[in-house]
């Protein structure tokens, strides 16, 4: 990977590894950590994300009103794939639960970054509900974020799933990578896919058809690279500094962590080459 000078010439250290694994139920909801380390409340602005409150002397980087998103050009249409399938938040969500803020949008969807959710594999695919509920408990209430963290989940039988809010067809801003939220999109893949575990044929197909149709909305080549520059120096980069990724790429690329483990991470390439071939490419 690429790394491209900050202003003040200098690279910071690796942050803290951010995933601590989780159990499902109720009794795991305050220990549902996972590998979403989006927020950064020392930032004033930038990153994207925001804390339903700040401290003293800090401003919220949630504006108060949300910036719509640009037209994206007609000629990005040449290599545009399908959409997917894609359960609304509705189907998850418990009933009652508060609208989240007006979400934030970046100009375009540029890299599409995989994570695992780091929490057991051996779940009912019709339990993927409540498992990704209990994620948006441990980080909307637990963590007081503003919504879950992922733009979007996956399970095991390969169903998607919108996760943060703001319109999966738009490039919303989310909380699922530090540094590198804007410009990007975040796809969590149920379970924990450290080295020897297998990782679903339907699973990977699903985060390759998400890739293309996201990418192909703004004529990005799934096998490309995009230029991102970090918003916040507890990535991988200091703020400011401009890195290089797949434009598939894998969590531990900008953060410091082992996300979206081993095996997932060793099944990148055939999921950029089939994202590619979805988009006619």
């Amino acid at each position: 990977m690429r790394v491209f000078p900050t202003r003040s010439g200098s690279r910071l250290p690796s942050a803290l590894r951010g995933a601590l694994g989780v159990l499902p139920g109720a009794t795991a909801v305050g220990l549902l950590l996972v590998c979403a380390a989006g927020i950064d409340p020392a930032v004033p602005a930038g990153d994207g994300t925001s804390l339903r409150a700040t401290a003293p002397g800090r401003r919220s980087v949630m504006p108060a009103a949300a910036r719509p998103a640009r037209p994206v050009p007609s000629s990005y249409a040449a290599f545009r794939a399908a959409p997917p399938r894609i359960l609304p938040r509705t189907a998850w969500l418990a009933p009652g639960t508060a609208t989240p803020p007006p979400a934030r949008y970046a100009d375009r969807v540029e890299a599409v970054f995989v994570h695992h959710t780091d929490s057991p594999n051996g779940y009912d695919c019709d339990d993927a509900p409540r498992i990704i509920r209990s994620l948006y408990t441990g980080q909307e209430a637990d963590r007081d974020w503003d919504d879950i963290g992922y733009n979007f989940l996956v399970d095991r039988c390969g169903t998607l799933y919108e996760g943060r809010a703001g319109g999966t067809d738009k490039p919303v801003v989310g909380a699922h990578a530090q540094g590198f939220n804007r410009g990007s999109t975040g796809v969590a893949a149920i379970g924990t896919f450290t080295a020897g575990t297998p990782v679903p044929e339907a699973m990977s197909d699903a985060i390759a058809a998400l890739a293309a149709w996201k990418l192909g909305l703004s004529g990005v080549d799934p096998r490309g690279s995009a230029l991102l520059v970090s918003t916040n120096s507890r990535s991988r980069f200091a703020a400011g500094t401009g890195a290089v990724f797949h434009t598939v790429a894998a969590h531990k690329d900008g953060y410091a962590t082992s996300c979206p483990g081993a095996s997932l991470t060793a099944e990148m390439p055939a999921i950029r080459e089939a994202a590619a071939r979805l988009q006619g490419r």
